[in-house]
């Protein structure tokens, strides 16, 4: 009897209740569905449609034992069983799923039902009336590398052994997608909360609750897994001109002569600067999406100049409305909030009680673009800064929620997908072309589409904190979100006056200079004129406004600090022309601007585990400073001696596949470039 089936070149395997079916999806891809007693449907979520490759091919055994689906260099193979079960007294039907590099090797396979055992590799758990929890469990390579999952604050670089939270926190963007050295890319097609393991002894997906199983697999280099999952996801859009040079933000400017003040103070200096960002709050209540008129006079006015000056202006959103803002009744009666499904309707309490809009619901992206259109885009803004995009509930309470799309269990990690397409969408509308950038502080898998830029989030100010961006800013990378950057120094309470915060303000500008964007943004504190360490801000009647931290420009911190800085900031002007090499490889072939040593010398068994530094694009090795009162750092050098690395500092030459010791004083960090291969950017550090 023969439960395989193959309709359109897709593998279809019925038995038990479970519906399977394995179908190619892109260049030696496939993607995998199953579901309990419905065929595979529903969303695509992060996946988009991929042409039907050439050559795909599918065959069955006469005996309905065994299949194979062969697309390009992947081959997935499904053994079939069926067979009375003493224990249970009935008839089970099992079908178990390998996959392979086209010559045969196994890159990794579903775990065995090992016999008594009875162990089941896609199992479903059902939820009483309603969908399942299900699990996903596969037998790996225990010696494998594995890189990806987007922004953990942590900093490890090799996720074998790890196990992580499939959620959105501040600070925590969970992108599903990992990449292995044993050739291998592995997407869980699932915004739903739940959990990824991948142990010595087995690697382990779950959902808390979904309709069905979806995941995608690619194999290759990592350079050609990252251009499958781009064709599969999505591709990054060009990165403006404006977005390859240095952008200047604090919390925050809380009126309109400030933010022209730093500007102009900016171009009195001759500090290059590409972009200015206004920060929340400048409304009047959250969810009003507009200037508050009397902090705001002529917001157009305020455009105009720093156009003229050829700033760009960006703005913060968030997506809260405020209880009391004036969209609320009419947002809450056409059921564009986010809702509740016990307890009080409230998502958040920061600055009072506020919901979330439901970027999930078409209308309600409608609503919201709508508003910023017309108070925004239509006074010369930009740019948008996509903030809370997790979304960042008051409690982490995931069960509770619940969106136009679905549960929050089973949809809750597709909300910043969402949210940035409003705004991609809008912006396309009104006829932009080529310069959509929206920062914003969450991903999904997909988000790179819709003109994402991931900043890490609230993260602290501390030499720790600075470590665990360089692996953020890889694993971002190769989860498919080439665009990432950092609050420079940390956001929280960096104190200025504090010759210890100044020192690693400086040492993480210098890692900023070689990100994707160079931005400066905290909450900052010191010692104000009246004593205290913020700025209290009041309306004229006396009412209060959010506060404000100290100063945050280059020229804050003393004539020390603004040297350096700007010296990295001119460093970051030379480097345009190879900036925007990287960003177009970014744009056409889903390229990480980011790279961790592994990706340019995969061979290189030294260098798997290097979490220090990384590869700016495939020519320049950076080694960030990340300790405290430090003059010098070991590098690691990869390759072997054929490679050779010139330090663009003094021009000194090693060869590949040895760590060399150094100097690495205050206003310098160690960069290499590779092979000669400098962009001109000798003797500039």
């Amino acid at each position: 009897m023969n439960f395989f089936r193959n309709i359109d070149a897709a593998l279809i395997w019925t038995g038990g209740g479970e519906y399977l079916r394995i179908e190619p999806w892109g260049t030696d891809s496939v993607r995998v569905r199953a579901a309990m007693m419905h065929e595979p449907d529903g969303p695509d979520y992060a996946l988009q449609p991929c042409p039907m490759p050439d050559g795909v091919r599918v065959a069955i055994a006469e005996d309905g034992s065994a299949a194979e689906l062969a697309n390009g260099g992947l081959i997935v193979r499904a053994c079939a069983e069926h067979a009375p079960n003493g224990a249970s007294g009935y008839e089970e039907y099992r079908c178990r799923l390998s996959f392979h590099k086209a010559d045969g090797t196994l890159l990794f396979e579903e775990v065995s039902h090992g016999g008594s055992l009875n162990i089941r590799a896609r199992c479903y758990e059902g939820h009483i009336g309603g969908d399942h929890r299900i699990t996903a469990s596969f037998d790996a390579p225990r010696d494998e590398h594995l890189y990806g999952m987007g922004e953990y604050q942590q900093d490890v670089l090799d996720l074998k052994g790890s196990s992580f939270e499939l959620a959105h926190r501040n600070s925590q963007a969970s992108v599903p997608f990992v990449v292995s050295s044993a050739g291998y890319g592995f997407l869980w097609n699932n915004p739903a909360i739940g959990r990824a393991t991948f142990s010595r002894n087995g690697t382990r997906w779950v959902a808390e609750s979904a309709r069905q199983l979806d995941y995608w697999v690619t194999v290759g280099g990592p350079a050609a897994i990252m251009a499958h999952y781009a064709d599969a996801t999505g591709h990054a859009p060009d990165m403006p001109e404006w977005g390859l040079g240095f952008w200047q933000c604090k919390l925050r400017y809380w009126n309109q002569k400030q933010v022209l003040d730093v500007a102009r103070e900016f171009r009195r200096r001759g500090i290059p600067l590409d972009l200015i960002v206004i920060d929340f709050f400048h409304w009047p209540h959250m969810g009003d999406f507009r200037f508050e008129e009397e902090f705001w006079p002529d917001p157009k006015a305020m455009c105009d100049e720093l156009h003229a000056m050829g700033i760009k202006v960006m703005v913060s959103v968030w997506p809260q409305i405020s209880l009391e803002s004036e969209h609320y009744v009419d947002m809450r009666g056409r059921n564009l909030l986010v809702g509740t499904d016990r307890g009080e309707d409230i998502g958040m309490m920061f600055e009072g009680p506020s919901q979330f809009y439901d970027a999930t619901n078409p209308e309600a992206r409608g609503y919201v673009w709508d508003l910023c259109r017309r108070n925004y885009a239509a006074a010369g803004v930009d740019a948008y800064w996509l903030d809370e995009a997790e979304p960042e509930y008051g409690t982490y309470d995931f069960e509770n929620h619940r969106y136009w799309a679905g549960p929050s269990q089973q949809v809750a990690n597709i909300y910043p997908v969402e949210y940035n397409r409003g705004f991609y969408e809008g912006l396309l509308a009104e006829g932009r072309r080529g310069d959509i950038v929206n920062l914003t502080r969450c991903a999904w898998a997909g988000s790179q589409r819709y003109g994402a830029l991931v900043w890490s989030g609230d993260v602290g100010s501390s030499f720790a904190d600075l470590r665990a961006q360089i692996t953020c800013a890889i694993h971002m990378g190769m989860a498919g979100i080439p665009w990432f950057t950092t609050d420079m120094g940390g956001f929280h309470d960096g104190d200025i006056d504090a010759e210890s915060y100044r020192e690693l303000f400086l040492r993480w500008a210098q890692f900023s200079c070689f990100l994707p964007v160079m931005r400066n943004h905290g909450d900052r504190s010191g010692l104000r004129p009246d004593g205290t360490m913020k700025e209290q801000v009041a309306a004229a009647d006396g009412s209060r406004r959010a506060q404000s931290g100290v100063e945050n420009e280059p020229w804050s911190m003393g004539e020390e600090v603004e040297r350096i800085l700007v010296k990295f900031i001119r460093l970051r002007e030379a480097m345009r022309p190879y900036t925007r090499e990287l960003f177009a490889s970014a744009h056409s072939d889903g390229q990480p601007l980011v790279r961790a040593l592994f990706y340019e010398f995969p061979d290189d068994p030294d260098v798997a585990d290097v979490a220090d530094e990384y590869m700016f694009g495939p020519d320049l090795l950076v080694a960030p400073v990340v300790e405290p009162d430090a003059s010098s750092r070991s590098v690691t050098l990869p390759g072997d001696g054929s490679v050779l690395w010139a330090d663009l500092r003094d021009g000194a030459v090693y060869a590949g596949g040895q760590d060399v010791t150094v100097a690495a004083p205050l206003d310098s960090m160690p960069v290499f470039a590779r092979d000669g291969k400098d962009h001109g950017l000798a003797g500039l550090l």
